[in-house]
């Protein structure tokens, strides 16, 4: 009698980007992987997700029913507020604070642009009324709220068709009993309608950002839950009977429900899984500083990673009237990580500026019609279409020769492209080539400068369908030490989905000097909200968290805010509120390169990371050595077209190449979802994790 084998635990990321939904099955017990990738479907987003899956199932039966953990990455919630897709969305806030989405915070982002604009409000003047209450900026009752005004508005929404509405008091981050006043009203009389509270969704200080954040919150909440119901339906008609885990911006998960809750949240969610497999692959190779490289269909990302975690910013906008200009966006006040997202990716357009030069993006092809090279109907030049002109791309081996490419509908779009310049295909696709990878190399630069971060000490970990295929010649204008590609790099945001543990995080005003700090009253806080976060995560209120402390602090007359790390248990009581000052000092300087000794020091906002224990740790794949040779990985030459010439290029298959093996450029390595070129002066390792290490430092 032969033993059964144990039944296998797996766990499935699912990533929508603009151009591919990417799909990664996990076993968490042996760390084996299957990859998948699908064309993104715009109309409806889940299709794509249906329609890979069971080409998963197809080829796995019994896929659904013994996956434990299915993790999910969409950019529904950004596009939504980019494009106005949201639901009919209504404020109610206090009377006379109607009209704080458009007066903002008075200050022009541009002050010599006479010419200014600003995006919309998401809520029309109609349907923002005021109601008649009042708080004191300490909690305290000043007027109570007028029910039987609050009830006849409610009762003129339905006039309206209003969807969704969003309730955001004066002070009431101070006391949030107000705002829960008026959701009981709101939820007797409509009670179909979505509800949000600023005292929920961002309990901070400052009006307008706390009312931006809640109207965003309430504006995308009809949309996501009609989409996750819709999709957890279709995986339950499947046999789906796991976890249905949602990605963040902060590069945690969050169940299913606290997602349709809380949809603002999940504003950065793709991109926030890319960064987190990153970080852990890093440490796994032994590197807690690494800049993270993701190029997709659609944009590209940068975001540094020290001492293993990557920076987290509150200071976040979507929709943006001018390209990277602060102020000219609609606030979006949740913790993101701080990553700079690029309109250039693969899909990018390539087109020639008022000044005669070829530029890149920021509009893409997307999925459809996508590249000129897909057959679609594309007809204009993309980046994807320059790199196949240039032989970067194999046509008959994209996605594993799933989906053929057309040489010739992206030489015809790029040659028409170069064509008033005097340029052939070649010359113009090295032109879009280089005007891409310009445009991301200083923004990149701006951003790192921003962070206090260094590039030339960071090595670059590339992932992303078109991130391998440009990282050399990007890290080497950043002047990078090296360049990591590692396992899965195409679908590498889909892979973090599945490696992210299970967090939330949440925050609270406390504004006081330091001088005065109550640290037992602090610590009082902190306690309630690791009470408030654990309800949020699945299995929290048994004890099974860990939560991280900070304080936002400043100097007193500032206007922004260094976040501070604090401890927590048994060391809070040995802390003392000149090793507060102190640390905050040592964090501005650290930031700023100065700090003041004459100024005082004060908190503003307390925030709290909860972290499910036991998550985010599956084992990841370790390829196996078998003794083969460089010789047996070679599957052909290809002629390339590089700087200075054209080469003949041996490529070579990356499924066959083992640890210990090097590369020397040029040369192509190619897998199903990617290729990794490597240029006349690059050489390529094979690590013992398969991590492919190219040394730039002595070319």
């Amino acid at each position: 009698m032969t033993d059964t084998p144990p039944p296998e635990t797996l766990r499935i990321g699912t990533d929508i980007g603009g151009t591919f939904t990417d799909f990664v099955v996990l076993d968490a017990d042996t760390g084996q992987i299957t990859l998948e990738k699908r064309l993104t479907t715009p109309d409806d987003p889940s299709r794509a997700v249906v329609d890979g899956i069971d080409v998963l199932r197809a080829a796995r039966p019994g896929l659904l029913e013994r996956t434990e953990i299915l993790a999910h990455g969409t950019t529904l919630v950004i596009n939504a507020l980019i494009e106005r897709t949201g639901g009919t969305t209504a404020l109610l806030t206090t009377e006379g604070f109607e009209d704080v989405l458009e007066i903002r915070r008075e200050v022009r982002y541009d002050a010599y642009d006479l010419e200014l604009a600003f995006p919309r409000p998401l809520v029309p003047r109609r349907l923002r009324r005021g109601v008649r209450e009042r708080l004191h900026a300490s909690g305290r009752e000043l007027v109570p709220v007028d029910t039987g005004q609050v009830g006849a508005i409610v009762d003129e929404f339905a006039a309206e068709n209003v969807e969704s509405v969003a309730i955001c008091l004066l002070h009431s981050y101070a006391d949030g009993d107000h705002e829960r006043e008026v959701a009981r009203i709101v939820r007797e009389r409509r009670p179909d309608l979505w509800v949000s509270l600023s005292s929920e969704v961002l309990p901070e200080v400052r009006e307008y950002e706390r009312t931006s954040t809640t109207v965003a919150n309430a504006y995308v909440q009809p949309l996501l839950a009609g989409y996750l119901r819709r999709l957890r339906s279709a995986l339950d008609e499947r046999g789906f009977a796991g976890n249905f885990y949602v990605m963040q911006s902060t590069g945690g998960v969050i169940p299913l429900e606290v997602a349709r809750t809380f949809p603002v949240r999940v504003v950065e969610s793709g991109p926030a899984g890319g960064v987190m497999a990153a970080a852990r692959i890093g440490a796994r190779a032994g590197i807690s500083d690494l800049l993270a490289f993701d190029m997709g269909g659609t944009t590209a990302k940068v975001a540094a990673v020290v001492n293993g975690q990557a920076a987290l910013t509150h200071d976040y906008e979507v929709a943006r009237t001018a390209h990277f200009r602060p102020g000219s966006g609609i606030p979006v006040c949740t913790p993101v990580l701080d990553l700079l997202e690029i309109g250039t990716g693969g899909g990018s357009i390539a087109h020639i500026d008022s000044l005669g030069l070829i530029k890149v993006g920021p509009r893409s092809a997307g999925s459809v019609p996508g590249p000129a090279a897909y057959g679609r109907g594309g007809d204009q030049p993309t980046v994807t279409d320059a790199d196949l002109v240039l032989g970067h791309l194999d046509p008959d081996h994209f996605l594993g020769g799933e989906m053929p490419l057309r040489a010739d509908l992206a030489a015809a779009a790029v040659a028409a492209l170069g064509e008033p310049l005097g340029l052939d295909a070649v010359a113009t696709a090295h032109a879009i080539r280089e005007a891409a990878q310009e445009s991301m190399v200083a923004a990149a630069r701006v951003h790192l400068a921003e962070l206090g971060v260094e590039p030339s000490r960071l090595p670059v970990v590339a992932y992303g369908g078109a991130g391998p295929v440009h990282v050399v010649g990007l890290a080497r204008k950043l002047g990078a030490p090296r360049v990591l590609i590692p396992p899965a790099a195409g679908v590498m945001s889909a892979l973090g989905l599945i490696l992210a543990p299970a967090t939330f995080e949440t925050s609270q005003t406390y504004k006081v000097k330091t001088d005065r700090l109550d640290l037992d009253l602090m610590d009082d806080l902190f306690r309630q909200m690791e009470k408030s976060a654990a309800q949020f995560l699945p299995g929290g209120d048994a004890g099974r968290v860990t939560c991280t402390r900070w304080a936002d602090m400043r100097y007193v007359g500032q206007g922004f805010e260094v976040s501070v790390g604090l401890p927590g248990g048994d060391d809070w009581r040995s802390l003392s509120a000149d090793e507060v000052t102190a640390q905050f000092k040592s964090a501005y300087e650290s930031r700023y390169s100065r700090s003041y000794d004459d100024v005082a020091v004060e908190t503003m906002n307390l925030r709290l990371r909860a972290t499910l224990d036991g998550d985010g740790t599956v084992r990841l794949p370790t390829p196996a050595t078998t003794g083969r040779t460089v010789s047996e990985a070679l599957k052909g030459h290809r002629d390339v077209h590089l700087p200075g010439g054209t080469v003949r290029c041996p490529v070579y298959d990356r499924a066959l190449l083992e640890p210990g093996m090097t590369v020397a450029g040029p040369a192509l390595v190619q897998e199903r979802e990617t290729t990794t070129v490597l240029d006349r002066d690059a050489t390529a390792a094979i690590g013992d994790l398969g991590i492919i290490s190219i040394d730039l430092k002595g070319a």
